[in-house]
C-alpha cells in the first residue's frame, strides 16, 4: 500500500494544478491571481485552459467539480481545475518550452483570448480576426 501511495504522490508532483483564478484579470493577487494583470485574461474557464494546454501537447486532466478555495462564487463557470503534467518521471519538462508552472500559466493566458470561442463573442468580427492573425508573435516561433 505504501508503494501505491508513493506513486500517486509522484503523480501529483508531476501534475501541476491550474485554477482559472490564477489567470483572471478580474482578480487581485490576494484573490488568487498569479500572473501580471496585463497578461491575465477576463474570466477564463477551466475548459479554455484545458483546450490551449492540450493543443500545445500537454497531458491534461480536467477536474470539473474542483473549486478554487478562495473563489467565493460557486457558479459553474468558476468551477474546475486543470491538472497538467509538467514533468516526466525523470524530472525533465514534458515540453522544453515550458519548464515552470508560471510559463504554462502565461502561455495559457496569452492563448485563451485567441480561441475561436473568444474571438466570435466579441462582435466586431473583422477587428478580432486581424488581432488573431497579428498576435502570433513571440513564443510560437521556436517550433521547427
Amino acid at each position: 500500500a505504501a508503494a501505491a501511495g508513493a506513486a500517486s504522490a509522484a503523480d501529483k508532483e508531476r501534475f501541476i494544478c491550474i485554477y482559472p483564478a490564477y489567470l483572471n484579470n478580474k482578480k487581485t493577487i490576494a484573490e488568487g491571481r498569479r500572473i501580471p494583470i496585463d497578461k491575465a485574461v477576463e474570466n477564463p474557464t477551466s475548459t479554455e485552459i484545458q483546450d490551449v494546454c492540450a493543443a500545445v501537447g500537454f497531458n491534461v486532466l480536467l477536474e470539473k467539480n474542483k473549486m478554487y478555495p478562495r473563489e467565493w462564487n460557486r457558479d459553474v463557470q468558476y468551477r474546475g481545475r486543470v491538472r497538467i503534467q509538467l514533468k516526466q518521471d525523470d524530472g525533465n519538462p514534458c515540453l522544453p518550452q515550458f519548464p515552470t508552472r508560471k510559463s504554462v500559466m502565461l502561455y495559457a493566458a496569452e492563448t485563451i483570448p485567441k480561441l475561436k470561442t473568444r474571438t466570435q463573442k466579441m462582435g466586431g468580427s473583422d477587428q478580432s480576426l486581424q488581432q488573431g492573425e497579428g498576435g502570433k508573435k513571440g513564443k510560437g516561433k521556436k517550433k521547427k
